[in-house]
């Protein structure tokens, strides 16, 4: 090859580098979305829709939960939860009453409070009381069901004033507010938690901190600790306490309920194509009431066939030992849809990791169903039961995934209980039975000839526990 071929050869493979790049302006020249003007087919637009649904499902959750709230005028109990307006919270006074379906898989390990969070009205203030040794902690999530406030014990949260303001807010950040944060949605719900030990004296000893666990919009701000005795509100009966969670989706409105609910949740890195593929079918079906109807027929087979089957605990999670399993990003799903629906269709608001960490339990060690049918022993081996720097719990729910009536009002074992006998080797051996046995301090009482579920709270895990070097003893059946 001559002098003059290799320089015309090298010049050429400059000009011309392998892959090609694109023109820096390659994007302008294409759609961001589906053509508007093109005709789609029926069964395309069910395809979308069935799959918007099943990532849509905990959104359209949330924005339903707020809508219901919206509605609210006044503080009151209504059956054994708060209802209160947007941008207020209200706590309970004791541990949540067994009959609420509201929200499934609840514990009675602490004392909730529950505030709707509409951070497009009026940024929020959330007040934190001198907790002392106690354990607490504010569960802050948006419309994802995602965490954006870390504001509790495992954080070294001081007393004081924290505000929680939308994607866009920049106003001025008044004096005595301690910390902020900025949620990526507008709707979402605070959820504090506080512990308490079942006795009398510990109910007795919380009601000053209950008090003072509180949320009110910004312009209420004085810097002045606020209180509030919770037990002079109204209460009103609730005629939904019975039967399975409260239906907050319903397949044949979430049509017309998915666009709202994404309009509050800009999409993330990624899911912009996404949006735009459901958005434009949606809007086709504005225009044509029988395509609508094949939506509806695709949500309602969704729900049925992908979504419904998620409240069983087996049918998702991570697997472990003895046919427990967990999940690792609780109230951080990003894109991970499946997980996200799954936990909102079986125990929606969960916290993240570091504040609490979940262990499932459908089957026995054999793996056969857990049923009131048979007795089971849950046996923790000296020096591990679960481990936490706050509380662990072992709570047992009907079908449904909420609790049994029983006739000692006990639906829960673990750190609250204080009467809960170790044997002689110092093993922990707890008992799930209908029948009481003859020592009752460590039974847990299940159905009689019912399906039943185990659901293991670690609250404030220490690292065993979230790495996955400790996990939960078998659920044995008795012979």
């Amino acid at each position: 090859m001559s002098m003059l071929d290799a320089r015309l050869s090298v010049t050429a493979a400059e000009r011309n580098p392998e892959p090609l790049p694109p023109s820096p302006e390659w994007q302008r020249a294409l759609l961001s979305g589906p053509d508007p003007a093109m005709k789609i087919t029926e069964e395309y637009a069910q395809h979308v829709m069935r799959d918007a649904y099943f990532w849509a499902w905990p959104l359209i959750n949330m924005y339903n939960r707020r809508l219901a709230f919206s509605q609210m005028k006044e503080m009151r109990y209504v059956g054994a939860l708060p209802q209160v307006p947007l941008n207020r919270l209200a706590m309970l006074t004791d541990y949540i009453a067994p009959d609420q379906r509201h929200t499934a898989c609840p514990n009675q390990d602490v004392v909730y409070g529950v505030g709707p969070l509409a951070l497009d009205l009026s940024p929020v203030v959330i007040q934190v009381p001198d907790f002392g040794d106690r354990f607490w902690v504010y569960q802050i999530v948006d419309l994802r069901t995602d965490s954006f406030a870390n504001i509790g014990k495992m954080y070294g949260s001081t007393p004081g004033f924290y505000l929680l303001v939308e994607r866009d807010w920049k106003g001025k950040v008044p004096k005595g507010i301690t910390q902020v944060f900025r949620s990526s949605t507008n709707s979402g719900i605070a959820g504090p938690r506080a512990f308490m030990d079942d006795t009398s004296e510990d109910r007795k000893a919380i009601q000053p901190v209950l008090r003072q666990m509180m949320m009110y919009p910004l312009d209420e701000f004085d810097g002045t600790m606020k209180s509030t005795d919770w037990s002079t509100l109204p209460k009103l009966p609730d005629p939904s306490a019975s039967g399975g969670e409260t239906r907050w989706v319903v397949p044949e409105r979430a049509i017309d309920q998915i666009e709202p609910a994404l309009a509050d949740a800009p999409p993330l890195p990624g899911e912009e194509a996404r949006y735009a593929q459901v958005l434009a079918v949606i809007e086709a079906s504005k225009r044509d009431p029988k395509l609508k109807a094949r939506l509806i027929e695709a949500a309602v087979d969704c729900e049925r066939r992908l979504v419904d089957p998620l409240l069983q605990f087996r049918n998702y999670g991570e697997p472990l030992p003895n046919h427990w399993s967990t999940i690792s990003n609780g109230a951080a799903f990003g894109t991970d849809y499946f997980t996200r629906t799954a936990v909102a269709r079986s125990n929606i608001l969960v916290n993240e990791s570091i504040q609490a960490k979940y262990f499932y339990q459908d089957l026995g060690a054999d793996g056969g169903r857990l049923n009131g049918a048979n007795r089971y022993t849950v046996t923790f081996d000296k020096g591990q039961t679960p481990p936490v720097n706050g509380f662990w719990s072992l709570t047992l729910y009907d079908s449904d995934h909420f609790f049994v009536p029983n006739e000692i009002n006990r639906y829960s074992l673990g750190t609250k209980n204080k009467t809960l006998k170790a044997a002689p080797d110092g093993s922990l051996t707890l008992r799930v039975q209908p029948d009481p046995p003859p020592e009752r301090e460590n039974w847990l009482p299940a159905p009689k000839g019912a399906d039943f579920s185990l659901f293991l709270r670690a609250y404030w895990p220490k690292t065993a526990t979230l790495d996955g070097t400790w996990t939960p003893p078998a659920v044995r059946k008795m012979g």
